[in-house]
């Protein structure tokens, strides 16, 4: 079963509003092992919608509708359904008596374009919606299935939990599908396809793989297309055990977590604290840290040491190690993770310093210079980066390879 999923929405076009729609639907029929065809946007020209449906149709047997109807005359989306299928409008009693119910409550006038909010072509089956005025509406023809549902998004989603869902789960032809992604840390996209390419070639057919990168991260999805759930988990489980042989170090985790979330567990489990002493990443880490729910249990503190006055007062760094080497340098990141650690008492501390961008730079250290430093227990550990130009990716890059340095220490 294949599905397409159109959005409807000048305002989506016009990046007056993202999109959220397609991605919760997207991840809801995965789970259910129905694989989406295209995701298409279209404005509220009815026009449009016509010649989307008509495309859609010979791509996808089930083609989901987003958008369009509302009350107001800019919500074409149900008169020009009505017309495609050959239909008539005709009241249907539940939704009206729901609309009724829905301004009296509120102490609010029905006016008559609530009351034709009722109006759904006869053809379709209605989708009673309990949270909103607009039905959803499930139309069949010719073996297709049409279903539009409105585009705010709790509607929408309970309107798919409620109907959509259960309806598609129900029909003949459905596989499996399982999805694991694999979080890759300090190799490019380019350079990790060269180094788990043989393994990538053996995958077997009904598995896929999928590079998504952002900066400093690739994450590896792997995608398992059959009809028994658990052959396909355990055959994605033992690829990513041979993976792990090829890059051990660099996978820090899998799914959603984040590098904060995986430091985290290692503390806890070491009953272990960090810290950070920060310059160009301006408390980007700390952020990260402190955006881990239970953090306060291994996290102590932060010091963002901006200026090299900060540096000194509160880090202890020496005045002779900013002066002969500069704040960019290895001497002055080890100085400030060694004061952080002492003054916030914390088992682990981590500095960067850097040139984030877009000015700074100098011939010995350009933009996206970047030294970083953890200080724990064994001693102090400092290493260099390259980044590129441009300030927001270099401070999450920094702060991520920061993360990471910590990471490895905490594993070894």
């Amino acid at each position: 079963m294949n599905v397409e999923i159109i959005t409807i929405g000048d305002e989506i076009l016009i990046g007056q509003i993202v999109d959220t729609n397609s991605a919760w639907m997207a991840v809801e029929l995965n789970q259910i092992g129905v694989k989406i065809a295209q995701i298409t946007s279209i404005s509220d020209n009815p026009e449009h919608l016509v010649e989307a449906l008509n495309n859609a149709k010979q791509r996808a047997s089930v083609v989901l509708i987003t958008g369009g109807l509302g009350p107001t005359k800019d919500d074409r989306t149900k008169k020009v359904l009505c017309e495609y299928f050959n239909s008539k409008f005709v009241l249907d009693e539940k939704t009206l008596e729901h609309v009724t119910d829905f301004f009296r409550k509120r102490g609010m006038d029905m006016i008559q374009l609530n009351h034709d909010q009722a109006l759904v072509p006869e053809c379709c089956q209605v989708l009673f919606n309990p949270v909103g005025t607009a039905p959803g509406m499930w139309f069949e023809q010719d073996g297709a299935i049409f279903v539009s549902m409105p585009g705010v998004p709790f509607e929408m989603k309970q309107m798919m939990t409620d109907h959509v869902i259960p309806r598609l789960t129900k029909l003949s032809g459905r596989g499996k599908i399982v999805h694991k992604t694999v979080l890759v840390i300090g190799i490019g996209e380019s350079i990790l396809a060269e180094m788990i390419e043989s393994w990538e070639d053996a995958l077997s057919d009904y598995i896929h793989l999928a590079y998504l990168p952002s900066p400093g991260l690739v994450k590896l999805r792997l995608s398992a297309f059959g009809d028994d759930e658990q052959k396909l988990k355990n055959e994605v489980d033992a690829e990513i055990e041979k993976l792990k042989q090829i890059i051990p170090d660099s996978i820090y985790g899998y799914g959603e977590e984040t590098l904060a979330q995986v430091v985290g567990k290692l503390l806890i489990e070491k009953g272990q604290t960090m810290c950070t002493a920060e310059s160009c990443t301006g408390g980007f880490i700390a952020h990260s840290v402190t955006s881990v729910p239970g953090s306060s249990n291994w996290f102590k503190g932060s010091v963002v040491a901006y200026s090299n006055e900060i540096k000194q007062q509160l880090l202890g760094v020496k005045e002779e190690s900013l002066s002969n080497y500069g704040a960019v340098s290895e001497q002055v990141v080890r100085e400030m993770a060694e004061g952080a650690r002492k003054v916030l008492n914390a088992d682990f501390a981590v500095a960067t310093s850097g040139v984030a961008g877009p000015d700074g730079g100098t011939v010995e250290k350009p933009v996206g210079s970047v030294w970083i430093a953890v200080a724990g227990p064994q001693g102090t550990k400092a290493a260099f980066y390259n980044f590129a130009n441009n300030r927001e990716r270099n401070i999450i890059r920094s702060g991520q390879a920061a993360l990471d340095m910590l990471r490895l220490l905490l594993l070894k």
